[in-house]
């Protein structure tokens, strides 16, 4: 039986409140030119998913959730592996945080080594269910490398922009998955405005963050596994390094679909998102009430994920940590190199730049009472960080030769 138990209904503008079908293919709303956002038939999901048929469904990672997803056939489903991360407990590295109860939501665990696999699993595989067989996408390095191994898998054609300076690893990847890359020289920004005016003169379908109704649906499985790893209670903080905001929106709307279906209740984390100094267009917008963010002029940070100078979802990233009592915060480009060489010596493993700047704004919010110490905190660390250039000033490793070796001297050198 290739039905997947999907209850997805129609797509609805999130701002405009518009209503489009479900299963044509759309990328923005026509209405106003903001996201869509999918919409299922609730009461119909719960009769099946339930907390007891999820405990029974021990395989399928992210899939195991088919009946808030938009994918209706299975034989359409392009998976990897994506999903189920684990949510590890961080007590050294809390303890030294001021937060004792500190989570991490290892989601370099996935296929591709980042969060982005969770989006691009689902866009692709409800795309290629419609029809498409050519993707693009601008990206700052992860999302590329997840649609070039999710298109492969789906024998799609693939083409990726991405700015000249992105990391070298995301750009070898994108090439030995058999993807098509284009280096510019510009931001993720630019890289955008190529993919938008390049799509239909060369049939390829555009997947870029939010531009297109699908990787949200991906991204927000990582809250409907938060909360069922919790045993169904969301915790007090949930702190989130913000670019394209594709995870927080997709969070948050997850939670409003986990609390309609029943399977947990009102209470709310407060949402913080993160960002650098020197690309902090969220934060900006935030501390002053806007519900819109400017683009960030002239931006730079080495935690390329969130050089995003421009989000096309930043009035839903705003709305979910103004509901939530959450707040955004920017922190400084010393501070994430410096807390990814710490997060590492302290057992949280080889964090990317961008899980660091979440975890650098730990302590610095703890300072501010925006968190007090005995709350439970879960920072999404959303990649691995071999992935980047190594954090500046790591300490220098001795060398040795072993025909010609003074041990002692070695012993000494090393105490």
């Amino acid at each position: 039986m290739n039905d997947t138990g999907s209850t997805f209904t129609h797509l609805q503008g999130a701002l405009s409140g518009e209503r489009y079908p479900a299963d044509e293919l759309i990328g923005l709303d026509p209405a106003d030119g903001r996201p869509l956002l999918a919409r299922y038939d609730i009461e119909k999901a719960t009769r099946t998913l339930t907390k007891t048929s999820l405990a029974e469904r021990r395989t399928g990672g992210l899939w195991r959730w088919a009946e808030l997803l938009p994918v209706r056939n299975r034989s359409n489903i392009v998976y990897l592996g994506e999903g189920d991360t684990p949510l590890l407990p961080q007590p050294r590295l809390g303890e030294a945080l001021g937060v004792p109860r500190l989570s991490t939501k290892a989601e370099g665990l996935n296929p591709t080594g980042s969060f982005k696999a969770r989006g691009m699993a689902v866009a692709v595989s409800r795309a290629v269910e419609l029809g498409v067989t050519s993707f693009i996408a601008p990206s700052a390095g992860n999302a590329a490398g997840a649609l070039a191994a999710y298109g492969a898998a789906a024998g799609a054609q693939v083409t990726v922009l991405t700015p000249v300076d992105a990391t070298p690893v995301n750009q070898q990847e994108v090439l030995a998955m058999g993807a098509r890359l284009v280096l510019v020289r510009g931001l993720i920004s630019d890289c955008g405005k190529i993919s938008t005016a390049l799509a239909p003169r060369i049939g390829a379908f555009d997947v870029s963050t939010l531009k297109e109704p699908y990787r949200v649906e991906g991204k927000k499985t990582m809250g409907f596994e938060l909360a069922e790893q919790r045993g169904w209670r969301l915790p007090d903080v949930i702190v989130y390094p913000t670019g394209g905001g594709t995870g927080l929106v997709g969070i948050w709307k997850a939670f409003q679909e986990l609390e309609t279906i029943g399977l947990i209740g009102p209470h709310r984390p407060r949402m913080v998102s993160v960002q650098s100094e020197g690309c902090a267009p969220i934060v900006r917008a935030f501390e002053a009430g806007d519900r819109f963010a400017e683009p960030w002029q002239n931006a730079n940070t080495r935690a390329s994920g969130i050089r995003v100078p421009s989000a096309v979802g930043d009035f839903m990233i705003l709305d979910s940590l103004r509901a939530s009592g959450g707040t955004a915060f920017a922190v400084s480009e010393d501070s994430i190199s410096e807390m990814q060489a710490f997060a590492g010596g302290m057992g949280a493993g080889y964090v990317s730049p961008e899980s660091a700047a979440a975890l650098a704004a730990v302590p610095e919010l703890r300072n501010k009472d925006e968190i007090d110490p005995g709350e439970e905190v879960v920072v999404f660390d959303c990649g691995i960080g071999q992935k980047y250039p190594p954090p500046q000033d790591l300490p220098e490793s001795p060398i040795v030769d072993p025909t010609d070796l003074d041990i002692d001297a070695l012993a000494r050198s090393l105490r």
